[in-house]
């Protein structure tokens, strides 16, 4: 079901926020809001797996163009100089679901049944919905997009290198958490009933990163994403070795919730080099987060079946994050030639 909704994630990011193109911001996040709520809901009242697998799919389709359209709604109300802060801020709020949404879920979920957890996301994009109605005033000089120049904008090979950070260098930490809970049990030898508290230790490393992530891009720039992709390979080197003991595990799980910083950082760069018309390319940034998540696991599925352990995701990790690396080079070495094509001409 987690692939269902992953899939309708990517499929609707571009999607959804290409027919919204020309609606106002604020109308286009109530209407993905009403989208979630209805996706949820049929999760709650499917009676198989078809059922189901389509209303997971459903849910995931509101994902990319709610968050990429209410990251540049927070961008557009502060200053240029203050949106990679305002949008960790922002990004705040899905790290934070990490450390108390997941777990609240879950326990909600053991205690009364599955679909309360899904209904308890209803009740919230409800009260999301209504925050919004009353407290996020219409804004009359919006600048209005249309699809055709939304498509435009993604015809910037800078986009596309930057999404392709973000689909391959996310790729290692979602390697890494997929199989997190087994390698805790089996190479760490926690019981089960220490994995939650790995878990939410993992959920505080993404706060922590996310607010670095904000504070680097505010003083690095682009070069930001380099000095984290660099520092994401080094974490996750030293995972496997970390693993073998209960403290620098816990060390470990820490650090390597922290690669979360690359978040903001890829988000307001996709704001300058699709600045024209940045809905879908911020929107696409969520579907290709979405496809990290889909690399990842699948890549350290094939090296646990292979034998290699289940520490081996630490080294698909680093391997994952160079390759990042190494699209953000090329994306600087081509922004470099430009810059001097452009000074020889003028």
């Amino acid at each position: 079901m987690i692939s269902a909704y992953a899939i309708g994630a990517i499929i609707g990011a571009p999607l959804l926020t290409l027919l919204g193109a020309s609606m106002a911001r604020r109308k286009l996040l109530l209407v993905t809001l009403m989208l979630v709520i209805i996706g949820n809901l049929a999760t709650v009242f499917s009676t198989g797996f078809n059922e189901l697998f389509i209303a997971r799919l459903l849910s995931g389709i509101p994902h990319g163009t709610y968050f990429g359209v209410a990251g540049l709604v927070v961008a557009s109300a502060v200053p240029l100089q203050e949106r990679a802060r305002a949008i960790s801020r922002f990004m705040l709020g899905v790290t934070l679901s990490i450390v108390v949404g997941t777990p609240l879920a879950t326990f909600i979920g053991q205690l009364f049944g599955w679909y309360w957890a899904f209904i308890q996301v209803c009740l919230l994009a409800f009260i999301t919905l209504v925050m919004i109605v009353y407290l996020l005033p219409v804004n009359p000089h919006e600048k209005r997009s249309a699809p055709r120049t939304e498509l435009n904008a993604m015809m910037n090979i800078q986009v596309w290198l930057t999404l392709g950070i973000a689909a391959i260098g996310f790729a290692g930490m979602f390697c890494i958490y997929s199989y997190l809970a087994p390698a805790l049990i089996n190479i760490t030898h926690l019981t089960p009933h220490g994995i939650p508290p790995m878990l939410v230790l993992f959920g505080v490393g993404t706060v922590i990163g996310n607010v670095i992530g904000g504070r680097l891009c505010t003083r690095f720039r682009f070069d930001s994403v380099g000095i984290i992709l660099s520092l994401s390979a080094i974490f996750m080197l030293v995972y496997p070795s970390a693993m073998h003991n209960i403290l620098s595990a816990a060390a470990g799980v820490l650090l390597v919730g922290c690669l979360m910083a690359l978040a903001p950082a890829l988000q307001v760069r996709l704001f300058e080099v699709a600045s024209s018309a940045p809905s879908l390319a911020a929107a696409s940034n969520h579907a290709a987060f979405n496809i990290a998540n889909a690399i990842g696991p699948w890549l350290g599925g094939m090296a646990v079946a292979a034998g290699y352990g289940w520490t081996s995701t630490g080294y698909i990790g680093a391997v994952m994050a160079l390759g990042g690396l190494g699209i953000w080079y090329i994306s600087k070495r081509l922004e470099s030639r430009k810059s001097s094509s452009s000074e020889v001409k003028t």
